[in-house]
């Protein structure tokens, strides 16, 4: 049998990380997973769904994600049922992520790819104090 599931969407807030009471993570979220058709509006609609991870994995997502982060999820589907409160079978599918991948960059560091206002290290030939570039010919060279 095949059980594999692999989404690609952003988070709608933060995980809730808790602990169970032998000490294992875990955390619960929901991604919103934008459907790949268009409504008769012209809109895009999403889909919501639960997810749950697992021990270190949940720890360094709690860690590594907020609201909006797009991630990418891959697990498997588990239903569940239980009797709440007011004695009703509730019933409940969702996602146990095995692993997942951050698929942005992380939002406070510069970006690497625009050179404005970034010291490269002289990577893009040398400078003088002014920040003038230096104009250094083949033949300038020692070697």
């Amino acid at each position: 049998m095949i059980n594999r599931t692999v989404l690609v969407g952003r988070l709608t807030k933060d995980s809730d990380l808790r602990y169970t009471s032998g000490g294992t993570a875990v955390a619960t979220f929901n991604l919103a997973v934008d459907r790949s058709f268009t409504n008769r509006d012209g809109e895009r609609e999403a889909d919501f769904i639960r997810c749950v991870i697992w021990r270190k994995a949940a720890e360094n997502f709690a860690n590594f994600t907020h609201k909006g982060s797009l991630v990418g999820i891959d697990g498997h589907i588990q239903t569940r049922n239980y009797e709440n409160q007011q004695g009703q079978r509730v019933y409940v599918t969702e996602i146990i992520a095995d692993n997942f991948a951050l698929l942005e960059p992380k939002q406070d560091k510069p970006d690497p790819y625009n050179q404005q206002n970034v010291d490269d290290g002289g990577v893009n030939g040398p400078q003088t104090d002014d920040g003038q570039q230096i104009d250094i010919q083949d033949d300038d060279l020692p070697f």
